[in-house]
């Protein structure tokens, strides 16, 4: 077995469709297994994807037992030489698999694997390279200063934001949104550390394998920037809640003191947990006062359907919800007064055309995703607060 894919769900069963249906295309020509952990999912997705997806193997949990410790469950059966931790709201291009193996084969060095991620309206994610949060890295990213100046060696530590997103780059961390790490140093490391709940997991990971040998060479993580996959992100969290901010810096802190002796500085860290309390008054504060504009329910978006003429007629009968303003076999060069792009694979249009759609269109309009032969579609807008996830109607 060449690659074991694992994948944690928890109440996102549209977006785990697109997901796997995107992976299915990925893996064609890799001896490859798909392991789905779901964590007590409330929202049917048993009934929904076992039945759709017979091929993948399916572990359901009764108890949401974190990201960590399902990622591990999984670990437990995978027999790939090596394995990619893959969040359920992503896409994946039908190369961003064999691209990272063959990096692998050629990088004796090589760990960890992590590649460029972009979200649903076509944004660089700069969580895709990181450094390790040492007390000066998270002070200046509490206190804003990673934001005011991006492109800074110093106060852009922690996102590295200096490094070219296009280019590949030795770097500290992974997300764990898509993380492919040789099994060897998985059985060497022992996977995701359990006390981390949901968020810091996969900078310990990252950690743990740079002080791993192999050949007797230091292991590295390196982010691949010329593979480019869609993570929706949002759709497990509500980014901007005082609970988040609460939980992600809490987890830093617990990655920080896990590792005294590099990153740990009594002090500083004081300053870090005060910045922490700030953060999640300010957050609170600001849900309470703030007014939210109400996000654009389907019913109000006008349509435009990127797909063959047999697709489109037959999207527009099973998603009668959208005001459709026409049907392309491409998105139209000039900006059409439509609110929305529904992005459909097909035999002609592949997961990586529409990635790269997703990139060039997602600034302009609202962009969907719909893989052949699935019974959804979904998009999102955001980054911090869950998409739209639409079934089609039979």
């Amino acid at each position: 077995m060449q690659l074991s894919v694992i994948i944690v769900n928890y109440n996102v069963k549209y977006f785990l469709e697109q997901c796997l249906c995107s992976v299915q295309k990925a893996v064609q020509g890799i001896e490859a297994e798909i392991l789905v952990v779901d964590n007590a999912s409330t929202d049917g997705s048993r009934d929904y994807l076992q039945q759709k997806f017979p091929a993948v193997q399916f572990l359901w949990s009764d108890i949401n037992s974190g990201f960590a410790r399902a990622n591990n469950l999984a670990l437990q059966q995978a027999k790939g030489t090596y394995v990619l931790f893959l969040n359920p709201d992503t896409v994946v291009a039908e190369d961003s698999f064999t691209n990272c193996i063959s990096f692998f084969e050629q990088t004796p060095t090589a760990g960890a694997i992590g590649v460029r991620m972009i979200d649903g309206s076509g944004n660089f994610l700069p969580e895709s390279k990181r450094a390790f949060p040492s007390s000066a890295a998270s002070f200046y990213k509490l206190s804003g200063l990673n934001a005011l100046f991006p492109r800074s060696k110093i106060f852009a530590q922690y996102s590295l934001g200096y490094l070219d997103e296009h280019q590949i780059h030795e770097v500290d961390v992974l997300s764990g949104a898509f993380m492919m790490v040789r099994k060897e140093l998985l059985q060497i490391t022992g996977g995701f550390d359990e006390d981390f709940f949901m968020y810091g997991e996969d900078i310990d990971l990252s950690y743990r394998i740079t002080q791993t040998k192999r050949n007797g060479s230091a292991c590295k993580n390196f982010y691949l920037g010329n593979t480019t996959i869609i993570h929706f992100k949002g759709e497990s969290t509500q980014k901007q809640s005082a609970k988040y901010v609460q939980q992600f810096y809490k987890a830093m802190l617990l990655f920080v003191k896990k590792h005294p002796q590099k990153f740990y500085n009594g002090v500083f860290n004081l300053f870090i947990q005060l910045a922490i309390t700030a953060r999640g008054l300010l957050s609170w504060f600001g849900q309470l006062f703030s007014y939210r504009t109400p996000q654009a329910t389907v019913e109000q978006e006008r349509l435009l359907i990127i797909a063959d003429e047999t697709t489109s007629a037959s999207l527009q009968q099973k998603l009668p919800s959208f005001v459709y303003k026409g049907c392309f076999a491409e998105v139209p060069q000039k900006k059409a007064e439509a609110d929305a792009l529904l992005l459909c694979q097909t035999p002609t249009c592949s997961f990586k055309k529409m990635i790269a759609q997703t990139a060039q269109y997602g600034g302009s309009y609202a962009v969907y995703i719909h893989a052949q032969n699935s019974t959804s579609v979904v998009g999102s807008t955001s980054k911090n607060r869950s998409g739209v996830a639409v079934e089609l109607k039979y």
